[in-house]
């Protein structure tokens, strides 16, 4: 695995939020409205999310943790709807503006990438959006994803399974195969059962069960 520089994370991460201020830029209200691949959250509410995300440092990620009690669901819903605004063309500005954030919380600025990535694609989906990414962008994610369990589970998910890309160098682990696109592996390994439709071999029920537990 390689790591990368932390500029050029950011850079990637910058271009990732630029790429979906563009797509969103004509929704109509209805559309902004969509529900989302998270659960529950609507494609304004998820890019709201996002903002609050590129607007936390750890000082405030910690005040709000106490402030909610250890309750990190809760500290995540009260930063959204910090982040909402009065409209969904408020809603779009507020991310615009956080396009070249290097603020973060306590986490490696490859899950802030992740972060974009995915919610991106949680946006992106239900609205018949579809971006071509850079290899080197997914691939950095997915390779983040398969080691950690942080924030969301993704390594516990592809346990005993092996994942390997046939559209980049992404591979890992030892088992039943599952291939495909590398942005489809990484939102199957994300909890995104749905994606699976896009990959084949004889890991992917095993993958699609897991991936629709919580």
């Amino acid at each position: 695995m390689t790591t990368l520089a932390a500029t050029t994370v950011w850079s990637m991460i910058r271009a990732e939020r630029a790429a979906l201020v563009d797509d969103l830029g004509a929704l109509t209200a209805e559309q902004w409205a969509t529900p989302s691949l998270c659960d529950g959250l609507t494609v304004r509410e998820v890019l709201a999310h996002l903002t609050a995300g590129a607007s936390l440092d750890t000082v405030r990620w910690l005040a709000g943790v106490v402030r909610c009690r250890f309750d990190f669901d809760r500290q995540v819903a009260m930063r959204l709807a910090e982040q909402l605004g009065s409209g969904p063309a408020d809603t779009l500005d507020r991310f615009r503006r956080v396009v070249p954030s290097t603020t973060k919380p306590p986490l490696p600025a490859v899950a802030m990438l992740g972060e974009t990535v995915v919610h991106g694609e949680d946006i992106r989906r239900p609205l018949g959006i579809r971006r071509r990414y850079p290899v080197e962008t997914v691939t950095a994610v997915a390779e983040y994803y398969r080691g950690t369990d942080l924030v969301v589970v993704a390594k516990g998910r592809i346990g005993g399974l092996r994942l390997a890309a046939d559209d980049g160098p992404f591979t890992t682990g030892d088992g039943p195969l599952v291939t495909g696109p590398t942005l489809a592996l990484v939102m199957a390994m994300t909890g995104r059962a749905a994606c699976c439709d896009e990959l084949d071999g004889d890991g992917v029920g095993m993958l699609r069960r897991r991936a629709g537990m919580r």
